[in-house]
């Protein structure tokens, strides 16, 4: 009895003995009205101090899952769980064909991952090593010792008052005009995205989207029931003239556009693009929901104001913005800023669903803000990844035959290998090698791409960064040198 009780070091002992003792109980192992050792005898037995004994039995009693008899000792409660028939079934044969599609969309599923000790070029996530530990946690505590009793209740739907006032200044600073629109705050923006697909009654239910484009924004789409249409890119944005034909052509619902550092192709569409496509979309009275992505991550050029802010006064563009590949994405803390009507009632659909983003995240970033530490982070960050971008696109020059690396700011680079040649497979022989990068054919509407991939360069080390690359550029070659 009880000789598979681990003791797990860092962790009050208490509450481990009197866990271990509740499953124990729960699990059946202990009958009703079974007598228990003594605490004289069970510190014997479990090599622990008889006075945590005695603290474990009592709470325990006060639990309710043992009784004391006096003169008699311990013994074990009729907690509730009863011995009834069993029975199972075929979930796979109940799952609907939402979750069938989910499952068949999900890359973390389907695709090769990174295991520890490889080359992992598949995440395009913030490196950690550059997270601003100390100020986070001044933060916290300045955050806590303010309001901490409000913080750890319940929230707000829309999100936390300070934030929402700091993100709307945010966006005035980025030239959008924030007269008649409001924020909501989201769990990042897979949920943002998500609610409005679901809240929006459109005449056809068609996106309209660069192709490729992000590979989250497809799968929430094809999961709402939208169709999508993607238009292949130039240096510097969609092309206008295919733009334009689909628009001729096709009726759309909606628009899905991410013109900055666009993901995956790190392509940053012109200023003139941008007033071309907006004004295609007014003529065919079609809204955009447009991506703030990486948007904060320029290295090099002018500032490219965001769609939202050539749109003016006018309330057509839905704007979602997230701190996820800047700051820190264990918080996920994203917005949508568009007219105040919507926001409204995105409101209610977000109130319906999970009540509220984290108000404790939100106010320790809104802190950290706060603090004037944002620009000091971001401007170090900033150094740091555009010194990685110029050795990822040297050492890709170098070693990668390729059509064409994209890629001018953000936090990886879009390579688009040879025609014929099929980046999946090679991926499966850098694999092997250790080496992963993200198949580019998820990205794309229309079941092309197979010979672009997409090279994360945020995480890994410098000469990580150099030994993937040359491995992948040999396996490229090999296929290439085998088509000749």
């Amino acid at each position: 009895m009880f000789t598979d009780f681990k003791i797990v070091e860092g962790r009050p002992l208490t509450v481990q003995v009197k866990e271990y003792l509740k499953q124990w109980i729960t699990k059946g192992k202990g009958r009703v009205d079974q007598k228990l050792p003594s605490t004289r005898e069970l510190s014997t037995m479990l090599g622990i101090s008889r006075n945590t004994l005695v603290t474990v039995y009592s709470e325990l009693e006060e639990e309710g899952f043992i009784y004391t008899v006096h003169s008699k000792g311990s013994f074990v409660s009729r907690v509730g769980i009863a011995s009834v028939p069993s029975w199972s079934l075929d979930w796979q044969q109940r799952l609907n064909d939402t979750a069938k599609q989910a499952v068949d969309l999900d890359l973390m599923k389907r695709d090769l991952r990174g295991e520890k000790g490889m080359i992992n070029f598949a995440s395009i996530a913030p490196d950690e090593k550059l997270f601003d530990l100390t100020n986070v946690k001044r933060a916290f505590l300045d955050r806590m010792a303010l309001e901490g009793e409000i913080l750890l209740n319940y929230g707000y739907a829309k999100g936390y008052k300070p934030l929402i006032q700091y993100l709307t200044g945010y966006m005035e600073t980025k030239g959008v005009d924030m007269e008649g629109k409001d924020i909501l705050i989201t769990n990042g923006f897979t949920e943002a995205y998500d609610i409005i697909l679901s809240s929006l009654k459109v005449p056809c239910r068609h996106i309209l989207c660069e192709n490729p484009t992000h590979h989250t924004a497809i799968k929430i789409s094809k999961l709402h029931g939208y169709d999508i249409t993607g238009i292949p890119m130039d240096q510097d944005g969609v092309r206008l003239d295919l733009f334009e034909q689909a628009l001729k052509e096709n009726d759309f619902g909606l628009a899905y556009l991410t013109p900055s550092y666009h993901n995956p192709t790190g392509i940053v569409m012109s200023a003139e693009k941008r007033v071309e496509v907006l004004r295609l979309l007014a003529e065919h009275r079609i809204p955009l929901i447009e991506d703030g992505f990486n948007e904060e991550l320029r290295y090099s050029g002018s500032h490219m104001a965001p769609l939202a802010a050539f749109g003016g006064e006018g309330n057509s563009i839905i704007y979602l913005g997230s701190f996820s590949k800047i700051l820190f994405p264990g918080i996920r803390i994203g917005w949508i800023a568009a007219d105040r009507e919507l926001i409204d009632a995105l409101v209610s659909v977000k109130r319906s669903r999970n009540i509220h983003t984290s108000t404790l995240d939100q106010a320790v970033l809104f802190q950290y803000f706060h603090n004037g530490n944002f620009e000091k982070y971001l401007k170090r960050a900033k150094s740091e990844y555009k010194r990685k971008h110029e050795l990822a696109v040297r050492c890709c020059t170098e070693h990668i035959p390729c059509e064409r690396i994209t890629g001018s700011g953000g936090l990886h680079l879009f390579i688009e290998l040879s025609q014929g040649l099929n980046a999946r497979e090679i991926l499966a022989d850098c694999y092997r090698q250790g080496v992963v990068y993200t198949a580019g054919d998820v990205f794309f509407t229309d079941g092309g791409g197979a010979n672009t991939l997409r090279l994360g360069f945020s995480r890994v080390s410098d000469d990580e960064l150099r030994r993937g690359i040359e491995i992948i550029g040999k396996e490229v070659t090999k296929r290439l040198e085998a088509q000749r």
